[in-house]
């Protein structure tokens, strides 16, 4: 079993062929474990290098002493390291043999194998992170955008962390007068001052769960669907979506019989686009098929771009179809606009925008397209970015709410300060408003562990990888 004073090893870069793969050990005995299995070419044993100095050397076999690899060690003491313990990093060539050897002999000197985000985990036990910096590394790892990193690297930067604090601090003000006020009933603040505190906090946690929407955008990003019916340009807008022939195009209908996606980045949101196969009535059992998973992916769709044929016009068929989509956020996509005059493609979009106004009970936009000479793809991914965001600020404007972990602790506090609100504002004692807030304190402390269980811990660390 895993114990917190054990000393654990495990490579930390990715398996496979590379320059460079690190294995990282840490603990309370790391430097003597790093001492039996490396020898600098100094001469000096790892346990008596100076801290965050890196030496050359040869990574040993700690039980044979056979030489197994060189590579570079670097030494990092407590508490100015990652974990806040002792730590050695051992750098050596990147092939999956040498990495293993390296780690084997680390384990054989008195090391066990890291725990999945088991170095992560004890610098949030050894208060070098707090819980939200430490989950936002596991952001910063899976960041398929700049923009979802910026968010990462802010929330890791501790920006959202001093937000949660500062409420906790008003808080914790409001609950030391209010009991203070007990035993000083001469000294007790109007219930209306109390009240309008609570509404301040109120007002805070408002404006963080506020960014949530989007801020899960950057952090998971979107799925969005391509879709319509046969031979629109479907495929054709995919591959212009993503800068290459992605998905096969040709004028027969019913090309694209299963779905295809591909992950893009559209002004920093990390969007997987999904062309389907068209929709329409068929016999051929593999394309019906492929229609069936087409309405399953759009009911699932977080976003869809709703294709229609300029050379064919607004047809009966695209007003039924679009119909279907009353309930969903979608755009509509005039696609071959090159095929017709521009008086007539104007015509067309006047025409869609007119059915949707009165048949969709929300704004959707139009826009042009002609996707093999990517004519109205910049406008297009312009339409995609608004509608996802609906306006919002960017992630470098503030503290963003990225996790949903975080946004059940808010609105979890935001109730308990509704409840308080309505105490404070009655004629009851104004010490059973110390019930609700203390209530809010604790769900604003989970976010950054400082009320949360050790299942709720070990359940955010499983989801790392193993060595970080």
């Amino acid at each position: 079993m895993s114990h917190p004073d054990d000393t654990i090893a495990a490579i930390a870069t990715p398996i496979g062929e590379g320059g460079i793969g690190i294995i990282r050990i840490s603990g309370r005995d790391s430097l003597a474990v790093a001492a039996e299995m490396f020898r600098p070419i100094s001469g000096v044993p790892v346990h008596g290098l100076p801290t965050h100095t890196a030496h050359y050397g040869f990574a040993l076999d700690s039980i044979t002493e056979e030489s197994i690899d060189d590579g570079v060690v670097t030494v990092f003491r407590k508490p100015r390291s990652y974990t806040g313990e002792d730590s050695v990093e051992i750098s050596c060539h990147g092939g999956i043999v040498p990495l293993r050897r390296v780690l084997e002999s680390a384990l054989r000197a008195g090391a066990r194998l890291a725990e999945p985000g088991e170095f992560t985990k004890r610098a949030f036990l050894n208060g070098r992170l707090d819980l939200a910096q430490a989950e936002a590394v596991l952001d910063i790892v899976r960041a398929r955008t700049d923009e979802a990193l910026r968010v990462a690297r802010r929330q890791f930067q501790g920006v959202l962390s001093t937000r949660i604090r500062m409420l906790r601090e008003k808080l914790l003000a409001i609950i030391a007068h209010i009991e203070a006020s007990i035993d000083f009933p001469e000294d007790v603040e109007e219930p209306q001052s109390i009240a309008e505190t609570i509404q301040d906090a109120m007002s805070h946690v408002a404006a963080l769960l506020e960014t949530a929407d989007r801020g899960r955008i950057y952090r998971e990003g979107i799925q969005a669907v391509i879709a319509g019916r046969t031979n629109v340009g479907k495929s054709s807008l995919l591959n212009a979506l993503v800068r290459e022939s992605r998905a096969i195009v040709t004028p027969i209908p019913g090309t694209t019989r299963d779905i295809i996606e591909e992950t893009i980045n559209i002004r920093g949101i990390p969007i997987r686009t999904i062309d389907t196969a068209g929709v329409r009535e068929t016999q051929d059992e593999i394309e019906r098929i492929g229609v069936d998973r087409a309405r399953q992916t759009v009911e699932d769709a977080d976003l869809v771009l709703a294709v229609l044929d300029a050379a064919q016009g607004f047809t009966p068929e695209d007003r039924e179809w679009l119909s279907g989509l009353a309930d969903k956020k979608f755009i509509v996509v005039l696609n071959k606009s090159d095929l017709v005059r521009e008086s007539e493609a104007a015509e067309i979009v006047q025409e869609v925008q007119a059915w949707l106004e009165k048949n969709i009970p929300f704004g959707v936009g139009v826009v042009k397209t002609a996707a093999p000479s990517n004519e109205g793809i910049v406008e297009l991914e312009d339409a995609i970015a608004e509608k996802v965001l609906a306006g919002g600020v960017s992630p470098s404007e503030g503290a963003i709410v990225s996790n949903v972990r975080h946004r059940r602790a808010l609105e979890e506090a935001r109730s308990s300060l509704e409840h308080a609100l309505e105490t404070a504002q009655s004629e009851t004692p104004p010490d059973l408003v110390t019930i609700d807030l203390k209530a809010a304190l604790d769900a604003l402390g989970s976010i950054i562990g400082e009320t949360v269980s050790d299942d709720v811990i070990d359940r955010i660390f499983t989801e790392f990888c193993i060595g970080k």
